[in-house]
């Protein structure tokens, strides 16, 4: 089974149903990602970010979102600072703060947040979005 679909596992009426959800490609300038849950409480994504490429200057007004770094590094820049990240490692964002993924090489995160995905405030973006 690959990364296009998955299959979730819930618990109804004292009995197992194994449920196969295709998961949504959404391509980007800088990779793609890859939504594999996108719930009422929570939201699930992987993100394939090339080297030589990074994320928009963005922040959330709602989302908070931890990544943990599946395969690559990458470099998380904040207004505070930097954060470089490795296989294993992973970070929380919080409502409200600017940041910017710039992968070292090429990269998959593993994404989990909160489930508003469109709250996205770009403050500075190579691809003009």
């Amino acid at each position: 089974m690959g990364l296009n679909t998955l299959c979730i596992l819930s618990y109804t009426k004292r009995r197992f149903r194994l449920r196969v959800s295709t998961a949504k490609i959404v391509e980007k300038p800088w990779g793609r990602e890859i939504w594999y849950a996108h719930e009422r409480e929570y939201a699930g994504k992987i993100l394939e970010i090339k080297k030589g490429f990074r994320s928009s200057l963005q922040y959330h007004e709602k989302k908070k979102e931890t990544m943990y770094v599946l395969e690559g590094e990458i470099r998380i820049i904040k207004k505070d600072g930097e954060l470089t990240l490795k296989e294993g490692e992973s970070v929380t964002i919080n409502p409200g703060e600017m940041h910017r993924i710039v992968p070292l090489r090429d990269s998959k995160i593993l994404e989990s947040s909160t489930p508003e995905l469109d709250d996205v405030i770009r403050v500075e973006d190579d691809y003009n979005r």
